[in-house]
């Protein structure tokens, strides 16, 4: 049981590390003991260490692209062509979050990488049946980092145009 804000605390011996030694002490996790909240003592503190609290965030965004084809026997995903998986920094294989921007369907599949420059956008397997060809996708994935990090993170996104050209 964490709130917004707070560390969490595991048993262990106390760390050196800086962002750990950073994080607000407020509830300690004890092996089969419940969760216990309020100020800790010193003797328990010597005991113990936070663990860092991620936030999800954007990572890339892929806006308006355009599907250029699909394949609803395929076993799944969404191809992209790789030029363009490699300007947002997105990996083969990593989960994805798309939107349509004809239909308002969302969905969640992972990015598999089609030939470098074709500007392919392909929906595979189910995914086949929420768009055709020629509408328009946003494409993003998220990443978990710390608190800290969260507050100074800059997305890497990209804007698609005529034949899933870079426009921006």
């Amino acid at each position: 049981m964490t709130t917004p804000g707070h560390g969490v605390r595991v048993s262990s011996t106390r760390s050196r590390h800086p962002a750990i030694a950073a994080t607000p002490k407020r509830f300690c996790i004890r092996p089969a003991k419940a969760y216990t909240a309020g100020p800790v003592s010193r003797r328990r503190q010597a005991l113990c260490y936070y663990a860092i609290m991620l936030i999800h965030i954007l990572k890339s965004k892929i806006h308006r692209a355009r599907i250029t084809g699909g394949d609803v026997n395929y076993e799944g995903s969404l191809g992209i062509a790789r030029d363009l998986m490699d300007k947002v920094g997105m990996l083969p294989y990593e989960r994805i979050l798309c939107g349509n921007m004809a239909n308002g369907e969302r969905f969640e599949t992972y990015a598999i990488p089609a030939e470098a420059g074709s500007g392919q956008i392909i929906l595979n397997g189910a995914t086949a049946l929420l768009g055709k060809p020629g509408d328009r996708l946003t494409i993003m994935s998220y990443a978990a980092v710390d608190a800290a990090e969260a507050k100074s993170w800059k997305p890497r996104v990209i804007m698609l145009g005529e034949n899933n050209a870079v426009v921006r």
